[in-house]
């Protein structure tokens, strides 16, 4: 794997961006822009379900959710350049695994919430509260990304060597 993302980061030329004087720094500012844009929108539109701010239209509140799209699309550019521009730094990262696993948690939590009540969200009367299973989809999904957020921030802590990794 580690040889695969190698041969990947250098036939793209991410691997020479990434070890110039500004690469890092440019992709690190570029994922907490994503970062930022990502909870700034699909954050507050999980506390609104959560009941924070009564009264502010959900359907309002929805419409921004395309802007943390974009900002999880700059993630997952940035978050590649990153692993595949240092993968043994990553692949055996015990915080970088359970990133993965809580981004795995929050997108299957997105796909509940589309498949079952983002219509009733968007409908539902601003001075109402949603209901429960929305409420739960809302909280899961905050726990989720706050956990990411936490874990991005750990995997400058537990750089290999590779004890960290018990189940590697």
């Amino acid at each position: 794997m580690e040889q695969a993302l190698l041969a990947f980061s250098h036939g793209t030329g991410i691997f020479d961006f990434m070890h110039s004087p500004w690469g890092w720094p440019v992709a690190e500012s570029l994922h907490f822009l994503g970062l930022s844009l990502l909870i700034g929108t699909v954050g507050v539109f999980d506390l609104r379900m959560i009941g924070l701010g009564p009264g502010i239209p959900y359907r309002n509140l929805h419409r921004m959710v395309p802007i943390g799209v974009l900002g999880y699309a700059i993630n997952l550019v940035t978050g590649t350049m990153f692993l595949s521009s240092a993968p043994d730094q990553y692949l055996y990262n015990p915080a970088f695994q359970t990133k993965l696993g809580f981004m795995l948690l929050a997108g299957c939590n997105m796909i509940w919430f589309y498949t079952t009540c983002s219509t009733e969200v968007r409908t539902t009367s601003d001075s109402l509260p949603v209901s429960g299973r929305a409420k739960l989809i809302g909280t899961v999904s905050l726990l989720a990304w706050c956990t990411i957020i936490v874990c991005g921030r750990l995997i400058t802590y537990y750089r290999p060597p590779y004890h960290w990794c018990f189940w590697c």
